[in-house]
């Protein structure tokens, strides 16, 4: 992976969370519900079609990295959060769910995939 691959990359993880943090609440403040869900149609659409789609994130030659827009939105608003004054502390149990819920997601996806 080059350098513009590493860089393109990190821009397109941040892209993500990026939009969500500048975005998201004030469509959901303008609109309501319906905000909340052309948030979802136009924030998540767009940037996955910028990221996998027209290739923003590079995967690498075997596919040695794999990218999770969810990780990528997870760790951008907490970090965006702490930056902000936020508590880490308040975040470890939604972090720690996150964690288990992706284990027995990835743990019953296997079960059919393989």
């Amino acid at each position: 992976m080059t350098v513009q691959h590493m860089v393109a990359t990190i821009a397109g993880g941040f892209l993500f969370p990026f939009l969500i943090r500048l975005m998201w609440g004030k469509l959901v403040d303008n609109f309501g519900t319906f905000g909340g869900w052309m948030a979802a149609l136009f924030i998540v659409g767009t940037t996955w079609a910028i990221n996998h789609g027209a290739g923003m994130i590079i995967q690498g030659a075997e596919g040695a990295a794999w990218i999770d827009m969810g990780f990528a939105a997870g760790i951008g608003l907490l970090v965006a959060s702490v930056v902000r004054g936020g508590n880490f502390g308040k975040a470890v149990p939604n972090l720690l769910a996150a964690l288990v819920g992706g284990a027995l997601g990835g743990l019953i996806l296997s079960f059919f995939l393989f």
